[in-house]
């Protein structure tokens, strides 16, 4: 595989990835907050725990439906417009979840949360294309995915120190919570305008010489995926494509069904309220996640046997999943939680590989939203599957006993990708 000379490698890196690092965090701390004012939210507006995890999950209905269309306007017109827009907006409804009051805000809020939001994940991971060759992708998308324990590491106590205000200029802790949160991604956003560069040709901060070389190198590897469809509805219709997605649906139905609860799950082993000491205890699987995110992604390019690294992994995200609810000790609870994070989410960036080192132009944009689409679905199927095992079965263990099956069912399919999808991978 082709690879960039280490100092432009650096060069490229430190000026892209901290700054798609820090887009993350606000990503997932607006899409996930709403798990730490669950508790205080339900007991101010009245809500019911089958309102809730269907408000949870409707933020992907909205995220799914334009996925496709915002992945392709971002291709067109490049990203720093198209980021910029996505971040100001979607930073705004978060900030509005404040007016929340009542199942119908809650619901229409959370929808219009996943419309602003669609595009940004897929766009970030196709942005990744223009700049890494595949011999550096998944180490570039391993320390993205430092976002999403990041946002937890940081958001966690930042989250439950705000819960705390309650009462501060007549607002309820949940309120000062949206409010700050989703201001922070319109900044972020406003930044991004100016920050991002659209493509290599555009770098102003490379030497003409650097910018020769990326070009030559991604032009090359272009070329190459020549034997696959090229165009947006032949990508689409590939079966590899739907494979894959069906396979990151279950993935994403793993992560939310663990990050909409955690701090309440938390809280429960502690026998605490969420908090501050929630939000502080909260952070430690998402610091094991972290070391995992920087870890598995390289381990598996150097293995150069990424199924089997990807499927080891999500077996180990489905144990500490099941293991959480079946200990009583906070101690034991909360390592299994950090086996469970570190899992899902370090399987994440070796799974993009596979969809991103077979497609290109258009298709590239196409199918990687189309898969990172149809995960959304395990986000939104996610909640309302747990309430519903744990209503139909009496046992609050038992809905993350199911999605752990459904994550041992992701782990058998992973290992099928070499014969359903790309040859290469």
């Amino acid at each position: 595989m082709n690879k960039l000379p280490a100092p432009l490698l650096a060069k490229i890196s430190w000026r892209l990835l901290p700054f798609l690092l820090l887009m993350y965090i606000m990503a997932f701390l607006d899409r996930a907050n709403v798990g730490f004012a669950k508790v205080a939210f339900q007991a101010d507006t009245g809500i019911s725990d089958a309102a809730f995890a269907f408000g949870a999950g409707v933020f992907f209905v909205g995220y799914a439906l334009l996925e496709v269309p915002s992945n392709l306007i971002m291709h067109r017109i490049g990203a720093r417009i198209w980021m910029c827009r996505i971040m100001v907006t979607w930073g705004l409804v978060s900030a509005a979840m404040m007016f929340a009051h009542n199942e119908i805000t809650f619901y229409v809020l959370r929808f219009l949360l996943g419309v602003a939001e669609a595009g940004f994940f897929p766009g970030v991971i196709l942005y990744l294309t223009y700049w890494f060759p595949a011999a550096h992708r998944a180490q570039a998308m391993g320390f993205f995915y430092f976002g999403a324990p990041l946002a937890f590491i940081f958001g966690s106590p930042l989250s439950g120190l705000l819960l705390e205000l309650d009462g501060m200029g007549g607002w309820h802790g949940w309120q000062w919570l949206f409010a700050v949160e989703g201001l922070m991604a319109v900044a972020v956003g406003i930044w991004a305008y100016f920050y991002l560069t659209n493509r290599p040709a555009d770098a102003t901060w490379l030497t003409d010489d650097e910018r020769r070389q990326v070009q030559e190198i991604i032009a090359s590897e272009e070329r190459a995926k020549g034997g696959n469809p090229h165009s947006l509805l032949a990508a689409l219709c590939q079966p590899r494509v739907l494979y894959l997605a069906l396979i990151y649906l279950l993935i994403q139905a793993s992560v939310y069904g663990v990050v909409f609860y955690l701090p309440s799950q938390v809280a429960g082993l502690l026998g605490t309220k969420v908090g501050l000491q929630v939000g502080l205890v909260s952070a430690i699987p998402w610091l094991c996640a972290l070391l995992a995110a920087w870890w598995v992604p390289g381990f598996a390019q150097r293995s150069q046997k990424p199924r089997t690294v990807a499927s080891v992994t999500l077996l180990v995200a489905a144990i500490g999943m099941a293991a959480s609810v079946s200990f009583s000790s906070p101690l034991l609870g909360v390592a299994a939680l950090c086996f469970a994070a570190a899992g899902f989410i370090a399987v994440q960036p070796v799974f993009w590989t596979f969809p991103v080192n077979t497609l290109a132009g258009a298709a590239a944009a196409g199918g990687i939203a189309l898969i990172n689409s149809l995960g959304a679905v395990g986000g939104f199927v996610a909640p309302i599957v747990k309430n519903w095992a744990e209503g139909h079965f009496h046992s609050p263990a038992s809905g993350l006993y199911l999605l752990a099956g459904t994550t041992v069912l992701a782990a058998l399919l992973v290992l099928g990708i070499r014969a359903r999808t790309a040859p290469a991978a």
